[in-house]
Order: structure tokens, then sequence, then C-alpha cells
């Protein structure tokens, strides 16, 4: 039996009916659910309602936060299953509060008619990047460089590259991509805030509010999420309350694997809605 707080665990979706799923929450100390958690749990619907097709791109757009202390619910709507592709909606609820929806596009890979990729950016290896604590003991992350998200203080350009690798991944390939989902959901609001002296991470649910708007993830190639991945993340833009990040993924030998882009909101918190010293506002 896998470990209540695994990989395995967090992808076996409960089957309650056809394309229905109950989905239980890892464990941890914040008062919301990881939307990397929901990101994963929607790829493991999506792969599971259309098995005989490979997940290609999926856009979720997040309406309401969901709480740890109750299971999610995952409706996955069949909107087009044919030879090449199928087209799924794909509904995360607690009880009647829906929390995100996305859609799923899947698809029977073909032969090359043209081929291009880009190149990974020049960083330190794996081996030669320090590691840094991650709130999962299966999750190995190494931020490249002097990056600390925690300092509101230090200043840099809008870009974060992150080696990510899990342990205990599942056999399948779906399982990889929605590992790589998981660790897609948190590091482009970190990269917005880069450039900007006193606005980082530690501020956030404090006197900064930010949250996740939508974000769509592409899967170009094969992977496997428990060998080192490179994300490349970097925020073209920033304003009017909101900001707007990409990434691309590579193997560590160079290979272009996804991609994914992410909406935010980055705005200030009203001091009413501002929490007591040494706690964070609920979002």
């Amino acid at each position: 039996m896998s470990d209540a707080n695994s990989p395995a665990r967090m992808l076996d979706l409960e089957e309650l009916g056809r394309h229905s799923y109950r989905a239980s929450n890892l464990a941890g100390s914040s008062p919301v659910v990881f939307g990397g958690q929901i990101l994963a749990q929607t790829v493991a619907a999506a792969t599971r309602s259309a098995p005989e097709k490979e997940l290609k791109s999926l856009h979720t757009t997040f309406v309401r936060g969901a709480t740890p202390d109750h299971p999610l619910e995952l409706d996955v709507d069949v909107l087009q299953d044919g030879r090449t592709f199928a087209m799924l909606s794909i509904s995360v609820q607690q009880g009647d509060r829906l929390c995100t929806r996305a859609l799923a596009l899947l698809h029977a890979p073909e032969a090359d008619l043209i081929r291009h990729a880009a190149s990974p950016p020049a960083v330190s290896p794996p081996d030669r990047t320090a590691a840094r604590p991650v709130s999962h003991p299966w999750w190995d992350l190494r931020v490249v460089g002097d990056v600390d998200f925690e300092d509101p203080d230090q200043v840099g350009p809008p870009e974060v590259a992150v080696w990510s690798r899990f342990r205990d991944v599942p056999a399948e390939a779906s399982a990889s991509q929605a590992l790589l989902a998981f660790a897609s959901d948190g590091f482009l609001i970190a990269t917005a805030m880069r450039p900007h002296k006193g606005v980082g991470q530690a501020l956030a649910h404090v006197t900064i509010s930010t949250t996740v708007m939508a974000q769509t993830l592409s899967f170009h190639e094969p992977f496997r999420a428990d060998e080192w991945l490179l994300l490349a993340h970097h925020s073209p833009y920033a304003g009017r309350g909101r900001s707007y990040g990409r990434a691309d993924v590579f193997t560590e030998d160079g290979r272009l694997v996804a991609s994914y882009a992410q909406e935010n909101v980055i705005r200030n918190l009203p001091e009413g809605q501002r929490p007591l010293p040494g706690q964070r506002a609920k979002v």
C-alpha cells in the first residue's frame, strides 16, 4: 500500500461512476489545497477518462480555493473522442462549490512532418546546484543561483530556473505528466516579483494578495518525472494587479518536453483583510 502522502496516493483516484472520481488531499499546514495538487489530479482524471490517448494540453481556470479537510470530486465530460484527438471538460468541486474547470486535449501522436525545439538556457547542472527545502519528502528541488523567494529586498531579472525531480513515481506516462503539473504551479508569481524591491513571496497573504487565475500546460515529448527536469521560468509582463509568466521544461540532456503559462493576481491586500502578525490571510 502506498504512503498516504505519496505521489501514488495523490494520483490514486476513487471511481464514483463513469468519468467521475474522488481525490484525497495531501497533508500539510496550509489552509487551502495547493493548486499543483489539483492540476495533478485533473491530469489523472483526464487520462483515465480517455486511456487510449496521450495528454497534449491542459488549460485550467481557478475559480475558488479548496479546503484540505474535504475530498475533491472530479467530473469529466467527454466532449469528443475520435481516432486522433479527444477533448474533455473536467470540473473539480467540493460539494456544490466549483473550484476549478479545465479543458484537456488528448491525442494519438503521429510521425514528424516538421520538427524544431528551443534549446535550454546555460545553467548549473543539478549536481552543482544547492538543494532547497520542500513541503514533501518525495520531491527534490534545486533553484539555480542565489535566488531567495522569501527576501523581498533581493532584486533580479524576472527569470528563475529550477531543477525538479520526484521520487516513487508510478510507471505510467500520465503520472509523470501529473507530477510536472504539480511542480508547475509554484514559481511564476515569484518570478514576476523578482525585479521589484520590497515585494516577495514572504509577503504573500500578509500584505500582498497573490493567486493563480489560469494556467495552460502543453506536453511535447515523453519524459520521466523521477529524472531531473529543468523548469526555466520567465515573466515578460506584470502590471495592473496582474502578472503573466511562462516556462519551458527540459530534460537534463537538453530535450524540450513541455511548456506552461500562467495568468496571476499580484495586488495589495487591503488593510482590513490583513492577518495578525504571525498569521496569513485566508485565500
